[in-house]
């Protein structure tokens, strides 16, 4: 299994903060955003990622997780997605990186609370998303549920009369026929390769599996839910579930910074 983390587009709804850093790289409590979609990751086995980056901030990226993890075993690459097209076209920009092999992408502005190490680790073929019960379904893809055998009836984009509470996370497992289903989508009216219509395509044929999960999820797009999972980050020691690996990295990071900064001076 490998995975990717989506870390490009604009982020302006956190303008003026994304004027002058990666939405992805804006601080949550006490670290970069996007060593939470990191840990959710590396805390489900996965040893081989993938982030795709903008390219105004690669060079940002690449200094702070270059070679942060190596030493553990884990190994970051990137690439850099000129302008967003969608969610869709992350599969497509890392076909070389899945090599014919099973993907969890992750949006590097969702924060977990769910262990996902089982839904990944025993992931064997089709497509396999989750669902998470919500207040503002309107804002997400929403499914919707047979009330009686609890199966999937529909996916849908956003829609204006959602039909469930219950949004879909910025969080996808799929086997290596996704890349192909992504070529051959159609730009949506907003010119994007929808996310959506790839859950549909396994849906239809029988292949998609959704889960709902329990705990706290963050969808970091405003200036409200930074301030929210900062939050929640403090009050609920949320870091000390962080992986070791995760943990001891940025130690050791904080560590060589504030030893180059004496150099300096």
């Amino acid at each position: 299994m490998k995975g990717i983390i989506l870390a490009g587009g604009n982020g302006t709804r956190l303008l003026p903060l994304t004027a002058v850093a990666s939405k992805q790289l804006l601080p949550v409590y006490d670290r970069p955003m996007i060593f939470y979609p990191l840990n959710t990751l590396v805390s489900a086995g996965i040893r081989d990622i993938l982030i795709i980056v903008s390219p105004e901030h690669a060079g940002s990226y690449l200094n702070l997780l270059g070679s942060l993890l190596r030493k553990y075993g884990i190994n970051v690459s990137f690439v850099v997605q000129k302008e967003p097209r969608g969610l869709a076209e992350a599969f497509i920009l890392g076909e070389d990186f899945i090599d014919n092999g099973p993907c969890t992408m992750i949006l590097g502005d969702n924060l977990f609370e769910a262990d996902f190490n089982d839904a990944i680790q025993g992931f064997e073929r089709g497509g396999r998303i989750f669902a998470k019960e919500v207040s503002d379904p309107e804002r997400f893809g929403v499914v919707e549920f047979d009330r009686a055998t609890n199966r999937v009836v529909s996916i849908v984009e956003k829609p204006k009369a959602p039909k469930s509470n219950y949004a879909i996370p910025g969080l996808y497992v799929y086997d290596a026929e996704v890349i192909e289903v992504a070529k051959r989508l159609t730009p949506s009216g907003r010119g994007e390769l929808e996310i959506t219509d790839l859950h549909n395509y396994y849906l239809e044929k029988g292949a998609l599996d959704v889960r709902v999960i329990d705990g706290a999820w963050f969808d970091v797009g405003t200036h409200d839910s930074l301030l929210d999972a900062s939050l929640y980050v403090r009050e609920k020691d949320f870091r000390s579930r962080f992986h070791p690996m995760i943990q001891e990295s940025l130690a050791e990071f904080n560590q060589e910074f504030k030893r180059i900064i004496s150099l300096s001076k």
